[in-house]
């Protein structure tokens, strides 16, 4: 065979930690990538590399789907930028309806996404100085018109800022939206002219507060504790404000009366839902409160572990009957900041969905793997605590990727498992110099420990390649995002769907 030589299977491929994996379908890449994506560095793909690809993969979909995973993400998911992405690059590839223009309209559900929307589409175009956004495409013209006709004076102030590329002025004259009512049309104006007055937000305050001189020390610390009060007595102090205040509001000492008032918002079922939050978004706020010296602080504590539990009222779990391993990566690639603001690493999000899943299952075998795979005892409730002690342990198991461990174990000690989960960027090897890999030994403990036993690999990385051939049948499923709203991935893929299958079933 000189000539006529074997060619590898197209799915076939190599991970990023050099191991053997298979690719994905588009739809699946597609599908990880967006939930998965703050378009910042991460350890094995730059922010830019990653808007590249996306790029390449919505070219490679079916418009339709690629609308409808804009949508999944804005609105089961609750992502921002990602979205707005998806919508841009459909524009260059999707013409002759109104598809795009009510997708830009449903997806910018905050006033300052219309200047990234319109920012975004010159870099896409590769615009810049002050003709960066003529020839504006028809359709994202109607649809960011849409968008204008959606929000009301102190949304529209709360994001009218100086110092950006694309300013709300610039959206206004550029495609001219028509006003529904004469109110409308005098926010417009007041836009034009840039008289919207300044609404009352707690930055406005703090930042007015903290350009004011005080005698000492002790009047701006009382000045600023007052403050905090008056801001939480008045209603206007948001929850995700709220959330990422808790330290300062603590610091400042602010009276008992507060900081219950604090915590009874922080623990309501209603408030917790109307929030939308990323988990880890509590636990990073958790993680804050460690720093701060306060005998009202284990209280604050706790509203939290209730806000998480509140969070899951819906999330579906598995009963006594049913066994699960819940199997954390703590790998040295999972430790990246999601972003270059933000404190939480990958790590975190598959700590903090991992538990999750545990307080909501009745026999649980849970455990984290690195260089080796070891089951930690916890109790079934506070989840950010359990967390916490993932966390405090991670060193016990180094820092390689050998999820493959995690199904060793089983199969040595013939334990039967219904369910394993496991939390991952899915850049799973070998490195212990054996032969032994995670699908080998998945086979072989369905085979001869549990037949009817499925793996969902919970990719929280999005990086095109998993452990598995997902074309196959072998009691593999992939689910990606952040948000706990992948647990209802879980459920469609428990009654016999996928996770594409989920977004296609979406009305535009």
């Amino acid at each position: 065979m000189f000539f006529n030589k074997k060619v590898k299977s197209p799915t076939k491929t190599i991970n990023h930690a050099g191991a053997s994996a298979y690719k994905m379908t588009p739809a699946q890449e597609l599908y990880a990538a967006v939930v998965t994506a703050t378009l910042s560095d991460k350890f094995y793909e730059t922010g830019n590399a990653r808007l590249l690809r996306l790029r390449a993969l919505v070219a490679q979909n079916d418009p339709i789907f690629v609308a409808k995973l804009a949508i999944y993400a804005r609105e089961r998911m609750h992502l921002r930028s990602v979205p707005l992405v998806l919508a841009i690059e459909l524009a260059k590839i999707h013409r002759g309806d109104d598809l795009l223009s009510r997708l830009i309209g449903r997806v910018i559900q905050r006033a300052d996404e219309i200047t990234e929307m319109l920012a975004f589409y010159a870099q896409a175009n590769e615009r810049d100085g002050a003709k960066q956004l003529n020839r504006l495409s028809k359709q994202v013209q109607k649809g960011i018109v849409m968008a204008f006709n959606k929000f009301d004076a102190f949304q529209f102030a709360k994001y009218n800022r100086d110092g950006t590329a694309v300013k709300l002025r610039d959206a206004l004259f550029l495609t001219h939206p028509l006003a529904k009512d004469a109110a409308q049309q005098a926010i417009f104006n007041q836009i034009a002219t840039g008289t919207l007055e300044t609404p009352y937000t707690w930055e406005t305050e703090l930042s007015a507060l903290g350009q004011q001189k005080f005698a000492n020390e002790a009047d701006k610390k009382a000045a600023f504790r007052a403050k905090w009060q008056e801001l939480i007595d008045s209603g206007k102090l948001g929850y995700m404000a709220m959330l990422r205040n808790l330290r300062n509001m603590l610091e400042a000492q602010v009276s008992g009366a507060h900081v219950n008032k604090v915590c009874k918002q922080l623990a309501d079922p209603k408030q917790v839902a109307q929030s939308k939050q990323l988990p880890f978004r509590f636990l990073a706020a958790y993680r804050e409160l460690f720093q701060v010296d306060s005998p009202k602080t284990a209280a604050v504590m706790q509203a939290l572990e209730d806000a998480v539990m509140a969070s899951t009222v819906n999330l579906r779990g598995f009963d006594m009957d049913t066994t699960v391993v819940v199997a954390c990566d703590v790998s040295g690639s999972m430790q990246k900041s999601i972003s270059a603001k933000s404190k939480v690493l990958n790590y975190d999000i598959g700590l903090m969905l991992g538990m999750l899943l545990k307080s909501k299952c009745r026999n649980v075998i849970a455990g984290m793997f690195g260089d080796t795979w070891k089951v930690i005892q916890l109790p079934g409730r506070n989840v950010l605590s359990n967390v916490q002690e993932f966390y405090r342990r991670e060193g016990e198991v180094g820092y390689s990727t050998n999820g493959y461990l995690v199904i060793a174990d089983l199969l040595k000690r013939q334990v039967p498992v219904d369910k394993v989960m496991l939390f991952t960027d899915c850049q799973l090897w070998n490195s212990q110099g054996t032969n032994e890999t995670l699908m080998g030994l998945w086979m072989d403990y369905r085979k001869k420990v549990a037949t009817d036993a499925k793996l969902y690999l919970f990719d929280l990385a999005g990086l095109g390649n998993t452990p598995f051939d997902l074309r196959q049948d072998q009691g593999v499923a992939l689910i990606a995002g952040w948000s706990d709203k992948v647990f209802e991935v879980l459920d469609a893929l428990e009654n016999g769907e996928t996770a594409v299958a989920l977004i296609d079933a979406i009305e535009l």
